[in-house]
């Protein structure tokens, strides 16, 4: 259909335009189309200011002179108007009806396949703690971002990193050794995620009473030398443990292996009941030790240096940034030596344009030293970027290394917090927005002549698709308060209002069928009611939304356009009669745009998760 597109056709007549009436060349890419904005008339708007530097004219003047081609070249534009600097060309009717009924059975959403490959690293928990709301925004981005990127034509490979090793899990390991008394996920009953994050909050409670026991406040040389306070008894034995977990202690080890095997078989269960998938599982216990022979080739090479004590630091005050720790003085390992062997052993596997590390804003600092370092190294011949392209710094990344970064997520109660335990926890969270959608399903009555099946799979269709939705629609950067109240709403901007349309729709069309409403050879209309033109409009429109998601990783231009589109369908729908239409042209045109709607609803939700119900 690409033969149709009047954007397509504009973009092509707007260059042969610049070249006819003012003798410059220009490039397609300088040519911008937007939507025309409702208070003015049109359908499509030329933005003119990049093209004044070729007509040496006024934006007026140089709107007008190119209107005038327009109209005179292009047979679907009927009339323009200039504002200022935006020239909104009127578009005739005939064109979104061609638009529409070309092809009565589907419209093609996926782009043209692009020769590029990303990986998306998302999720990345550690192994001490159950997935939690702050989690879930993650994990649900990130399973977005990739999905829109591979309807823009990307292959896309989507990884995991899971922190399974460090000082968080010696403590969450050290206190059920202490106070577990053999306990299991089997024994308890809790599922094993959750049983690990059991102790790592009894870890910080008992430390906070030792610590009101025993207060040691450091003395001066002493803090001096270290850098921070000395270590208690609990402290010191989790860090103990930590040096016999590197030094290879069978005990330790297999402490760690059963502890976090519970954790896995609970991930697991989440990320299924969440529909999300991995094309790769990283262990941070199988990378660290790369990334730390790298940092010891790095002080061969003087990128690192070593301080007297035998830690190893880089110093990047050069760069407008810090000294960053690299190794401790006992040898052991730190986040960022983590990812250093993270990062070469996915170039080495794979062959990747771009990688895109999915993390909360508050690790803004660890990424651009983490690409800095990366740099150096490759600048060093340390590191082969491999099939990485060469690039400048841009928002977020180094060449084609970029962090996806986003804001954190609260609740009407206040921040989350792991170690206190007032964090809300992922599953218990899903739980609730099952229980929320059946008492609203039930008290609006959307559930008779369902059977007890069907009415519990509609209840998680709607509580998943509330919850992904209110997550998703909130640009990424921003931080946002998460109301599980609200999302459940059936009206305004929600998932079930989006998921009840596309119910509707259904509905619709399974009349017709039962009636043998539904023609394919029908005469199509010469002349559109302004609501189905605004919808065929927005479904025209489509393919752009999905590239500008895709360029700006941000799921919520999806949320935002589908929300649209339910809106504007359903305004169609009380002013336009369907079924009851006046004559069987009309009825007919009306269930192929109501058809083709409920199409893209459900092709914008599945780039964001969320499965639709065919009954509501």
């Amino acid at each position: 259909m690409s033969e149709l597109r009047i954007d397509t056709i504009l973009i092509t007549q707007t260059v042969e335009a610049i070249k006819t009436l003012y003798n410059q060349s220009v490039s397609p890419s300088h040519i911008s189309l937007q939507k025309t904005k409702n208070e003015f008339e049109g359908d499509i708007t030329l933005l003119v200011f990049p093209l004044i530097r070729a007509s040496k004219k006024s934006p007026e003047e140089t709107a007008t002179a190119i209107g005038n081609y327009l109209k005179e070249n292009v047979a679907d534009v009927t009339a323009f108007n200039v504002v200022k600097g935006f020239l909104n060309l009127l578009i005739i009717d005939d064109y979104w009806i061609r638009y529409l009924t070309v092809d009565p059975l589907t419209i093609n959403h996926q782009l043209s396949t692009i020769s590029e490959t990303v990986m998306v690293e998302f999720s990345s928990p550690n192994t001490n703690k159950p997935l939690h709301l702050g989690h879930m925004r993650n994990i649900l981005l990130g399973h977005s971002v990739s999905e829109i990127l591979k309807a823009a034509g990307r292959k896309v490979i989507r990884v995991n990193l899971v922190n399974d090793r460090g000082i968080h899990i010696c403590k969450s390991m050290l206190a059920w050794k202490k106070w577990g008394n053999e306990e299991t996920p089997e024994s308890s009953g809790m599922k094993g995620d959750h049983l690990v994050g059991k102790y790592y909050v009894m870890y910080d409670q008992e430390l906070k009473k030792e610590k009101a026991a025993h207060p040691t406040p450091p003395k001066g040389r002493e803090l001096e030398r270290s850098g921070s306070p000395p270590l208690g008894e609990l402290e010191g034995a989790a860090q103990e443990m930590l040096r016999k977990w590197e030094a290879g202690d069978k005990d330790t080890i297999d402490l760690w292996k059963k502890m976090n095997g519970w954790v896995y078989d609970g991930f697991a269960k989440t990320y299924k009941y969440l529909g999300v998938e991995f094309e790769k599982i990283y262990y941070e216990s199988e990378t660290y030790l790369l990334g730390k022979k790298i940092v010891e080739e790095g002080l061969t090479k003087s990128i690192f240096k070593k301080k007297e004590d035998g830690s190893v630091w880089i110093d990047l005050t050069a760069d407008g940034l810090d000294e960053k720790l690299l190794l401790r003085s006992d040898g052991t390992s730190v986040y960022i030596t983590q990812d250093i062997g993270t990062a070469v052993e996915r170039l080495r596997e794979f062959k990747v344009n771009r990688m895109i590390y999915v993390v909360g804003n508050e690790q803004d600092y660890h990424f651009k030293v983490l690409f800095l370092i990366l740099k150096k190294l490759a600048e060093k011949n340390i590191i082969r970027t491999g099939s990485l392209p060469e690039g400048g710094s841009g928002e977020g990344g180094f060449g084609s290394f970029y962090h996806l970064s986003y804001g954190m997520v609260d609740l009407p109660s206040g921040k989350m917090k792991s170690r206190e335990g007032t964090v809300v926890d992922a599953d218990e969270l899903i739980e609730g927005m099952v229980n929320s959608a059946r008492e609203t399903t039930k008290a609006l009555g959307k559930t008779e002549g369902m059977s007890d099946a069907e009415a519990e799979t509609l209840y998680h269709t709607i509580g998943l698709g509330a919850l992904k939705y209110f997550i998703l629609k909130v640009d990424a950067k921003k931080r946002m308060l998460f109301d599980p109240k609200e999302s459940i709403d059936f009206n305004g901007n929600t998932g079930p209002f989006i998921q009840y349309t596309y119910a509707r729709i259904k509905s619709v069309l399974r009349k017709a069928q039962e009636n043998q409403s539904l023609t394919i050879n029908y005469q199509p209309l010469t002349i559109l009611h302004k609501k189905e033109k605004e919808v065929i409009k927005l479904i025209h429109g489509f393919p752009a939304v999905i590239q500008e998601a895709a360029d700006t990783y941000n799921p919520g231009h999806i949320a935002n356009y589908v929300y649209d589109l339910a809106k504007e369908y359903n305004q169609f729908y009380h002013e336009c009669p369907i079924l009851k239409a006046e004559n069987a042209d009309e009825k007919n045109f009306r269930l192929v745009l109501s058809a083709k709607t409920a199409e893209v609803i459900k092709f914008s939700l599945k780039l964001l998760g969320i499965n639709v119900p065919e009954r509501m």
